[in-house]
């Protein structure tokens, strides 16, 4: 096949997975550099050809031409892109693909405008995988905002991996901001073994989703790893965030409780969208159906398939319309600031009177509402308001033990309260170290068993202290030291990556609340973890701490 020939079925390619993306992917491209041979116009005889040809030929084999061979295919990285779909890129050290492998049915119909991935041997890395990740998108595998993919580079050059990472992360980002997607995107690196290949070939996956699976199984070992190899990359990723409990039923399984319960097996003409939310308070798949009648919502329990919540035979009590699905974005909404007043208004406060005020957007079976928590001295409020009318739906309120110490400290009540000023002086003196020595100092009220307390915690270089301080007098009631591995004396600090996430999310620190940062070390690499809200989404970042490269986010319903 020709340059151009592959340039052109590349285009085509390209056109029918990321249609709205094409120009974009395109201008990615590198121009096709050569070097023009000037010819004369005397030529030599057909026998002199042969000859020279031949030995031109033999020199190639024996000298540089050889090496030059081996080296431009051999496979230097192996980079696998996992949503449900397991594709594998073989790549060598000029980032150019040797190979496009899919490892399962739902890969090579993702691969099929492709020519199954035989159309992107040849390409640059990057383009190749914009085009898999708009075909990703176009076939509605990160169409939904619990979608995810993950990104695994496999290399020998550690630090070759670690760029590749970085630099793919940044591509996926940039195509999925294109197609309006907000699936989460998980990267890492591999370390490559017998045991590892043998298992992602047994199952059809690639090496970065056996390494996952092992992963959660290292949490519980009684989960199968040929079970949690049928799993979507969202699901693996919530089984690891809330500890793997147990086997979740899958996907088909939900869809097909959510069909017998709406009463519509027989019906060929039923589409269904499956959402995994494993890490809800309650894990469940949320299902939507999608019929003659209207599309219908269902959450299926993930660990029993019982049905939480939908409607029951809609054919036979024909219910139609968007029963059981979220209100539309034209659904009224009071919004935030009202919903504040109404539980503030119903708990007889002021706002100048409450501490800890915090308001979350969330859904409840199709009903949109907010969260409204605050405390008033020793007291915890917990209120669900409506958000079409403002109404209170629901309310807690939890009065804590108070300690029963008298004096004239700041705490209300009686209770006396060093405040958390001197808290924090307190911590810094017994740890022998000055306040500009210290970063990221956080200090934060809490009650333990009744006591009032203060969490201290700071930093000094790669060393982080967390103190418990008693209210009443100041003492040191605990402390814990860790010192971190540093790699690095590089250091942006957590306003520099607050700023970063920020910016990569396209909003400002006004719009957005929670905002908060935590500096952390891994595996020697200094860290950021930033969270923060916004318009009813919940933002997480990690934020490398020398660079202020975006090493991994997630964007989600804030529940």
């Amino acid at each position: 096949m020709t340059d151009k020939e592959l340039e052109r079925r590349l285009e085509l390619a390209l056109s029918a997975a990321a249609p709205d993306d094409l120009e974009g992917v395109l201008s990615r491209c590198e121009a096709r550099k050569g070097t023009v041979i000037p010819m004369t116009k005397k030529r030599p005889s057909r026998t002199i050809r042969n000859l020279m040809a031949a030995c031109l030929a033999l020199a190639l084999v024996g000298g540089g031409g050889g090496a030059f061979y081996y080296q431009a295919n051999a496979v230097a990285s192996v980079v696998s892109l996992d949503v449900n779909p397991s594709i594998e890129l073989k790549v060598n050290k000029r980032e150019k693909v040797l190979s496009c492998t899919p490892l399962n049915e739902e890969a090579r119909t993702v691969l099929s405008s492709m020519g199954g991935g035989a159309d992107l041997k040849g390409t640059k890395l990057d383009v190749a995988v914009n085009a898999i990740v708009g075909a990703l998108v176009s076939n509605g595998y990160l169409d939904s905002i619990s979608s995810a993919i993950m990104i695994s580079v496999e290399d020998k050059d550690q630090a070759r991996a670690v760029k590749l990472q970085q630099e793919l992360t940044g591509a996926v980002d940039a195509v999925l901001q294109a197609q309006a997607s907000n699936a989460s995107i998980l990267s890492q690196t591999v370390d490559a073994s017998v045991e590892l290949d043998q298992q992602a070939k047994a199952n059809n996956i690639s090496t970065g989703k056996a390494s996952l699976v092992n992963q959660v199984i290292a949490l519980n070992n009684d989960l199968k790893f040929e079970e949690l190899a049928k799993l979507s990359v969202e699901e693996l990723k919530d089984l690891a965030k809330i500890g793997a409990p147990a086997m979740p039923i899958g996907k088909e399984a939900a869809f097909i409780a959510a069909e017998e319960y709406a009463g519509t097996m027989a019906v060929s003409s039923v589409v269904a969208d499956v959402d995994p939310e494993l890490d809800d308070r309650v894990p469940h798949y949320e299902v939507e159906l999608k019929t003659a009648r209207g599309e219908f919502e269902y959450h299926i329990d993930a660990w029993t398939g019982e049905v939480l919540s939908g409607q029951k035979d809609i054919l036979a009590s024909g219910q139609s319309g968007d029963a059981g699905t979220k209100p539309s974005s034209g659904s009224s909404d009071i919004g935030q600031e009202k919903a504040k007043e109404a539980a503030l208004k119903h708990a007889g406060v002021s706002e100048s009177q409450v501490s800890g005020l915090r308001v979350r957007q969330d859904w409840d079976d199709g009903r949109l509402e907010y969260e409204v928590e605050f405390w008033v001295d020793t007291t915890e409020y917990d209120y669900t308001i409506a958000a079409a009318d403002g109404s209170v739906l629901k309310q807690e309120r939890e009065t804590h033990r108070a300690p029963n110490y008298s004096g004239s400290g700041t705490g209300g009540s009686g209770t006396q309260d060093v405040g958390a000023e001197a808290a924090k002086s307190a911590a810094l003196k017994h740890a022998g170290v000055s306040e500009s020595q210290a970063t990221d100092v956080k200090v934060k009220q809490d009650w333990d068993d009744g006591r009032l307390e203060y969490e201290v915690e700071f930093w000094v270089g790669s060393t982080e202290y967390d103190y418990t301080i008693d209210a009443v007098d100041g003492s040191v009631v605990a402390y814990d030291t860790e010192k971190h591995a540093s790699a690095s004396s590089t250091d942006i600090g957590s306003e520099a990556a607050e700023s970063a996430a920020l910016g990569h999310a396209g909003l400002s620190e006004s719009q957005v609340a929670g905002l908060r940062s935590e500096r952390d070390y891994d595996d020697g690499r200094l860290e950021y973890e930033v969270e923060f809200r916004s318009g009813g989404m919940e933002y997480e970042y990690t934020i490398d701490g020398a660079s202020g490269a975006i090493l991994e986010y997630e964007k989600d319903w804030d529940d």
